[in-house]
């Protein structure tokens, strides 16, 4: 099987290492961790980046620990933030620790392969530590000058909001996570963003002193979008792994729109497609670049993998809902994301549910007036929810998706999506 170095640097995934001679030490199976930070209840797709570069640790039959910052994300990582976090309730970290463990269980194996993958939280180890114990046993180990010089740490002293210790012992928790790990699972490689080259050179110093055992870290590059903005929530693109938050066809649709600069750096690192493939694809993009199918294949393999078959099946129904396909089985919760961008109208339920479609769709301002409405509908060209409609007709309780909302649409393109008041 090839290197896991091989296969990240060929697949864009691969950025730094803190001594090359982790790459002689992954020619044998070895423990591997990566930390995700229970900020929020989701992943999103920045997040992704790590989870693929753990499966392809696993796939090259490396042991692999997921952690969950259940005590670290109470805390916050500075790395990359302008401003102190927000701290959150232990409640909400425990529910958010719970809801991402489901989803990391969706891409990396737990159990039911021949090199199953484990999962741990920190707070498990730190949780148990006292103030006092915690800066005899591990604060002594950390040098002020070391940290001091960390870039995630200059960066933020210089800011006009500054760093609070609480943020700055941030890189010994997270170093002394590396340090547990290495005493439980003998684990001596940490993967991580680009931004977490401090944090976790951190915990290769740790397990340094107090183990005399060199351990490594290798970093994954930021995946951005075309304009150079990094995933994540901040830069206000984040794409979450949790339909309710994100749903399958705006999943879909985020990665259908990538532009050619950015599609095949995608599919390199998004998917598991073999790159002979994608080269096929690279080409395509090329020679017919308004076909899109470079595109096409990227958001379907994507969507495929984060929210199964039933998922990308619902996001295609969506897609071709917009372009005049019919919406049964859609949920307003579906509707609204689709037709975001449709002109749109809210009107009091008495004067829709069982009024002549042709004066609804006057009332919603699709038309000048009721008699325009009707040349429209004898000419055959008035739709409610895709579906063509006479002058006779009227909106019946049944045509109303979920109570709440239905599209009108005047020939191909004019379109007015309709909102109940409540």
């Amino acid at each position: 099987m090839e290197h896991v170095i091989d296969t990240l640097k060929a697949r864009g995934l691969f950025d730094n290492w803190t001594d090359p001679g982790v790459y002689d030490l992954l020619k044998t199976p070895q423990t591997v961790y990566c930390g995700f930070d229970p900020s929020a209840d989701s992943l999103q797709a920045g997040n992704f980046v790590a989870i693929m570069n753990l499966c392809h640790y696993q796939r090259a039959g490396h042991k692999v620990l997921a952690l969950v910052g259940g005590a670290t994300g109470m805390i916050g990582d500075p790395s990359g933030k302008t401003s102190e976090r927000q701290l959150q309730t232990r409640e909400t970290i425990a529910r958010n620790a719970e809801c991402i463990k489901e989803q990391l269980g969706r891409f990396i194996d737990f159990g039911s392969g021949p090199n199953p993958a484990t999962l741990v939280n920190n707070l498990d180890w730190h949780g148990k530590f006292t103030f006092i114990d915690y800066l005899r046993d591990v604060g002594r180990y950390f040098r002020m000058g070391t940290m001091l010089n960390k870039e995630s740490v200059r960066a933020r002293l210089e800011s006009p909001n500054g760093m609070s210790f609480t943020e700055f012992c941030y890189q010994t928790m997270q170093g002394y996570d590396f340090l547990h790990l290495y005493d439980s699972f003998g684990c001596r490689v940490e993967v991580g963003g680009s931004d977490q080259w401090g944090n976790i050179t951190a915990g290769t110093d740790l397990v340094h002193y107090q183990r005399g055992v060199q351990c490594y870290g290798v970093t994954v590059p930021l995946v951005k979008d075309s304009s150079g903005k990094k995933f994540g929530k901040s830069e206000g693109n984040a794409m979450y792994l949790d339909s309710k938050k994100t749903s399958c066809y705006q999943f879909y649709q985020f990665f259908l729109r990538s532009e050619d600069s950015v599609v095949i750096r995608y599919l390199k690192a998004f998917t598991f497609l073999p790159l002979d493939e994608i080269a096929q694809l690279e080409e395509a993009v090329k020679t017919a670049p308004e076909k899109r199918e470079a595109q096409r294949v990227l958001a379907e393999d994507v969507v495929r993998r984060v929210h199964g078959e039933e998922g990308l099946a619902q996001a295609l129904r969506a897609t071709q809902a917009l372009f005049g396909g019919s919406l049964a089985g859609l949920s307003a919760a579906d509707l609204l994301p689709i037709f975001k961008d449709a002109p749109s109208a809210e009107l009091p339920a008495a004067d829709a549910v069982g009024q002549p479609v042709v004066k609804v769709a006057a009332l919603a301002g699709l038309f000048k007036s009721v008699g325009e409405a009707r040349r429209m509908a004898d000419g055959g060209g008035l739709y409610l929810n895709n579906e063509r409609v006479g002058a006779s007709d009227v909106v019946s309780a049944d045509r109303v998706i979920d109570g709440r909302v239905f599209v009108l649409r005047a020939g191909k393109k004019n379109q007015r999506v309709v909102k109940l008041a409540r």
